[in-house]
């Protein structure tokens, strides 16, 4: 028997795009809304209530009001949004992020898919500060660059539009990003990174890219050592790939190719630098497990079936 699936914010980027993995589905009976009913709060309720699970791809304010509208307790809510994230209610939908997160996913009616700027942060930095090495309380700069899909419709539109725009546009100068309470609460920091997105002028692909300094660890510890942290954590994780620290091998000429798990649903976590400075760079397909690939692979595990069904 396939599983019902309703997708509530169908016409997004993140909704298109699980509607397209959903699409190659045979185990997967897709609930559709007629376009003329989208707003429509009876046949919303109707189609999340009809469904074993429902995912949310709408703005903060709407997955709320659609979260108020079920009433079958046999129905789970994938929140794409940022609204539910860190609410001690909803499991924090990666389940790579510790042992137990698999099992809590399994058992919730309520997951918040993260964020894509955070996943990448909180996968190169979460093993680090388990491991002790990185105190709570360290202050961490980071930065990340990303394609400009990751913006919506209406910034796909800008830079596709006749005047294009080629120049990489750092934002969220302010210092106050929203990915911000789930990137401290995940990692197992304290203290609020320095984090600085920039939008760059292709459509999809991301890095975030840490930058730690040795007196910053409660022990001494080489790139190799950081690498083997972070190795073993992820050990035996299908869709994570710690490479070994060689940076040849991990560049172009020098150069980091941001897009290069453009189309999956893989993360690769880099080290890079020397025993005086180091970087530790997270990079995933902002559209793949930085959105829908991410809320795919809690469904599939929350449903039970193969983690990968359907991905790559």
């Amino acid at each position: 028997m396939a599983f019902k699936v309703f997708v509530d914010g169908q016409e997004g980027t993140t909704g298109l795009q699980i509607n397209e993995y959903l699409a190659r589905r045979a185990d997967i009976e897709v609930l559709k809304i007629d376009a003329e009913k989208r707003k429509d709060l009876n046949e919303r309720k109707r189609l999340i209530n009809a469904s074993d699970v429902t995912f949310l791809c709408l703005p903060d304010d709407a997955a709320k009001e659609s979260v108020a509208l079920v009433d079958n307790p046999k129905t789970c809510i994938i929140d794409a949004s940022t609204a539910h994230r860190v609410n001690p209610a909803w499991t924090f939908g990666l389940p790579e992020l510790e042992r137990e997160q698999r099992a809590r996913i399994r058992a919730s009616k309520r997951i918040a898919n993260p964020g894509c700027h955070a996943t990448a942060f909180i996968l190169a930095l979460k093993p680090l500060v388990a491991a002790g090495l990185l105190p709570a309380d360290t202050q961490i700069a980071a930065n990340s660059i990303t394609g400009y899909s990751g913006g919506g419709k209406k910034m796909i539109e800008h830079y596709q539009s006749p005047q294009r725009i080629d120049a990489p546009r750092p934002y969220a100068l302010g210092l106050t990003h929203k990915h911000l309470p789930e990137m401290c609460t995940y990692a197992g920091l304290s203290v609020a990174p320095i984090f600085q997105p920039i939008v760059g002028p292709f459509y999809k692909g991301l890095a975030v890219t840490a930058y730690l300094h040795p007196s910053q660890f409660a022990r001494k510890a080489t790139p190799a050592d950081v690498q083997k942290i972070l190795a073993d954590y992820y050990a035996g994780e299908t869709f994570i790939r710690v490479a070994p620290v060689d940076l040849e091998a991990n560049t172009e000429g020098g150069f980091f190719n941001v897009e290069a798990n453009n189309d999956t649903n893989r993360v690769d976590v880099f080290v890079f630098g020397n025993e005086e400075r180091l970087l530790v760079v997270g990079r995933l397909d902002n559209l793949g497990k930085g959105a829908s690939g991410a809320a795919v692979q809690s469904m599939n595990v929350h449903l039970g079936v193969e983690e990968t069904l359907g991905l790559v």
